[in-house]
């Protein structure tokens, strides 16, 4: 069904990030070697780096694409406290040798005063939005009013959530109301681990409309699904295990109505709830932490990765019952990845605890994949 591919990344530290374009042709990966390298696939199948550059003064924790209708565009966050706005040249505009893009930094957002941990461009239908969250606890919308200007980016809206932020997500659906989700990896909160917040047409504002408590345990990263026809959004969440949430909102309600949602496996439907949350699946086979959960195109198929060292894929049946369909192994997979991946957390990465975890690898369907 699926075929893997080693890739020699040839970075000098331990790999955080690895990111797709939105036709699935690029890549990025990031590092706490404090670079990013961006891959092309070639005619003969193989990915070729074809650019490498310092981006920032720590390790970097995450890197993200812009929709290409923006243009050739990377945003990157690090330990450093910012968040950087990249644009790959024109063919024309390059120097040097013809199989190296050129890529210059656009925008320095310096606004965190603490460890930047997740970036994310907004759906393309919502304009150039970015958005990041930070260990403070603060989640910052940035707007560039001129697409065709990107040194210049405006904070239009800050958040306190007063607890250790670790991932955003936002919600791809276009027939809801703007939607982002980000995860707590604050041990100490005593809420939920998931907060959800929605624009507001009314005050032009975003309102924390939901905290989870269905999710308690630390979490290290977030992926709405993307909407391909359902009435109700899917949420992957990597924790201590893989959940799967579904959050529907409730008929009737107006937009701004905080509620925080009740503990079990569902939200109780209160008159005065928004959405009714209920958790449809739950997988412990990676036995350790899990580290990145990321959807499909079509939202079917959620692929997790953790400190087992494995990939696993996780589907529904016609019951809507979530299996895991295929699992990766990682064959130079070590024990103690999650020590350092706090260390790095720490901004204590000394490069000795991250071997076998400086390459990647692709996962390749058989089948063409078009992205419209």
């Amino acid at each position: 069904m699926f075929a893997t591919r080693n890739v020699e990344a040839d970075h000098k530290d331990l790999i955080h990030d690895v990111a797709y374009d939105f036709y699935g042709r690029r890549l990025a990966t990031c590092s706490s070697d404090q670079s990013v390298k961006v891959w092309d696939l070639g005619e003969d199948g193989q990915w070729h780096c074809t650019a490498s550059w310092k981006c920032h003064s720590a390790s970097v924790w995450k890197v993200t694409w812009a929709h290409p209708e923006f243009g050739q565009v990377l945003a990157t966050c690090s330990f450093d406290r910012t968040a950087a706005i990249w644009e790959e040249l024109p063919a024309d505009s390059l120097s040097g040798e013809s199989n190296q893009s050129t890529w210059v930094r656009r925008a320095f957002l310096s606004d965190s005063r603490t460890s930047v941990t997740d970036v994310k461009f907004a759906p393309r239908h919502l304009g150039l939005l970015l958005a990041t969250c930070s260990v403070d606890g603060s989640l910052r919308i940035y707007e560039a009013p001129d697409v065709m200007t990107l040194s210049q980016w405006s904070v239009q809206h800050e958040i306190n959530c007063k607890v250790s932020l670790s991932s955003i997500t936002w919600n791809p659906s276009r027939i809801h109301p703007p939607m982002i989700a980000v995860g707590v990896d604050d041990a100490s909160a005593s809420d939920g681990k998931v907060i959800l917040f929605e624009f507001s047409e009314n005050t032009r504002q975003w309102i924390k409309i939901e905290v989870i408590s269905l999710v308690s345990d630390p979490v290290h990263d977030i992926a709405f699904a993307p909407n391909v026809g359902r009435s109700y959004h899917l949420l992957g969440i990597a924790s201590r295990d893989v959940k799967i949430l579904s959050i529907k909102p409730c008929d009737g309600q107006s937009l701004s109505l905080p509620h925080q949602s009740h503990q079990g496996n569902t939200s109780q439907h209160a008159p005065n709830q928004k959405f009714e949350i209920k958790q449809v699946a739950q997988f412990n086979e990676h036995g350790a932490q899990v580290w990145r959960v990321s959807w499909n195109i079509t939202g079917t198929i959620l692929a997790s990765s953790g400190d087992d060292g494995s990939v696993r894929l996780w589907k529904a049946n016609y019951l809507d019952n979530w299996k895991c369909v295929t699992e990766l192994k990682c064959q130079n997979n070590q024990s103690g990845n999650s020590s350092s991946q706090d260390d790095n957390k720490s901004g204590n990465s000394d490069g000795k605890s991250t071997k076998g975890l400086r390459n990647f690898s692709s996962l390749v369907s058989p089948g063409p994949m078009t992205r419209h």
